[in-house]
């Protein structure tokens, strides 16, 4: 298991500085959505096979077979993905493809951007 790099707060007066400033109400239900969507560990591994694919369209039945889990639980996974906007479902004749929407994962770095 590897261990995640926590780095130095170097300028302890930007600590509490969110990245975009105070969050609206609608905007603190979305974000909440979308991290709950992500607040599953399948899910969670799902997205770093992507990400370590370097987030290209990877298949239901590769995730499978990289992840060790059934086909059923994989859909499933990424059906719920796919309807919080995180991946876009491609579909290829009768294979279906998902991919990572990076523009979100860059709205979600900002609003994690504390400091």
């Amino acid at each position: 298991m590897t261990t995640a790099r926590i780095l130095p707060l170097t300028d302890l007066s930007a600590c509490c500085s969110l990245g975009t400033g105070p969050l609206d109400n609608e905007d603190s239900e979305r974000y909440a959505a979308l991290f709950k969507v992500l607040a599953e560990p399948v899910r969670l591994k799902i997205l770093s096979n992507l990400a370590t694919g370097g987030c290209g369209p990877v298949s239901v039945n590769e995730l499978t077979e990289m992840m060790g889990l059934s086909q059923p639980t994989i859909s499933h996974h990424l059906k719920k993905m796919t309807e919080a906007g995180l991946l876009e479902r491609i579909p290829e004749g009768r294979t279906v493809l998902h991919k990572v929407r990076p523009e979100l994962f860059g709205e979600l770095r900002t609003v994690l951007q504390i400091g």
